[in-house]
């Protein structure tokens, strides 16, 4: 199998403002039709990364190219080879469909032949051939994004930044519209996208986890679960509030939360501790409390994700 050409490349890319240092020696590359994902809580220096590669923020340290361009020398050279679009879509309103397909054609240099070809391949892509004329402002959210995504790749770039494309829209909508960045994947185009959404982060190819400017974890998502030694237990109990509390207290425990009505439990004590049970189970009768059923699971994504930001000091708050 062929080798796939490096795209995107970081290198201990580090940017301050001020005091304040955003991204924090973070490193990486993107191969060729891969799907990079950046997952982190606010301010964990996503935006202030992708802004780095786009050329719209200088480096304070490191370095980076894109398709080959120094993003630091020559930020404006890499415009034409990556696409952008934002969870505000980029689109303006007030236009019709076809306005907004011919304004992104015309920033990109698209003329002639070709931009009849993309423009209609948007149209087509959208499912928009029979609303061209209509005020974008009123297509609802699922086919804005899908026009907006058009317009990010009109010119067909070589990197696409998704930076939480997918916000405010229903899980059917997100779930169609990751089958188009697959489309363009396939196509070759590297796709680097944020997102806050879980389900979002297991559809990447790769996935980098960020907290506090600093890459915490990168690889595939499945190898990310795998790695998390840490046992997790789910229980089953008559109050679960009332057993969080308690649970809490127990030696070795690192984690409680509930989902839906399981009480979800990440412990320290290693996977061949089979005492950790017996210690929950013991928590929970002592408070006069039924326990109906507890399992050892295998770690979510949302796992992993938790104890590795607990373990770097936890999230920026405000």
């Amino acid at each position: 199998m062929a080798v796939k050409s490096e795209v995107v490349a970081a290198r201990r890319l580090v940017r301050r403002f001020g005091d304040f240092t955003a991204v924090d020696d973070v490193s990486f590359e993107i191969a060729e039709g891969e799907i990079f994902g950046f997952l982190g809580p606010n301010g964990a220096g996503k935006t202030t990364t992708i802004k780095m590669l786009t050329g719209l923020v200088a480096p304070s340290e490191g370095t980076a190219t894109v398709a080959g361009v120094d993003v630091a020398t020559h930020p404006a050279a890499v415009w034409p080879h990556i696409g952008y679009m934002s969870q505000r879509f980029s689109l303006y309103t007030d236009l019709r469909v076809e306005e907004n397909i011919e304004l992104f054609a015309g920033l990109y240099s698209v003329t002639g032949d070709r931009r009849d070809r993309r423009q209609a391949w948007v149209l087509s892509m959208a499912g928009l051939e029979d609303q061209r004329r209509r005020i974008t402002g009123e297509l609802p959210l699922g086919w804005r994004q899908r026009l907006a995504l058009g317009c990010a790749v009109l010119h067909e770039p070589a990197v696409l930044f998704l930076d939480e494309p997918t916000s405010g829209v229903d899980p059917a909508t997100r779930r169609a519209f990751w089958d188009l960045i697959y489309q363009l994947a396939d196509a070759g185009t590297a796709v680097l996208v944020t997102t806050h959404y879980m389900e979002e982060a297991e559809y990447c190819h790769r996935l980098a986890l960020l907290n506090r400017g600093r890459l915490i974890a990168l690889d595939r998502p499945a190898s990310l679960r795998q790695a998390m030694r840490e046992p997790i237990h789910e229980i089953v109990v008559d109050s679960p509030l009332a057993a969080v509390d308690r649970l809490r207290a127990v030696p070795g425990v690192d984690d409680v939360a509930l989902h839906g009505r399981r009480v979800r439990v990440v412990s320290n004590t290693g996977p061949t501790d089979a005492a950790i049970e017996t210690a929950l189970v013991n928590a929970i009768s002592d408070a006069r409390l039924t326990v109906r059923s507890i399992t050892r699971v295998l770690p979510s994504l949302e796992d992993v994700f938790a104890l590795r930001v607990r373990e770097q000091g936890g999230a920026v708050i405000g």
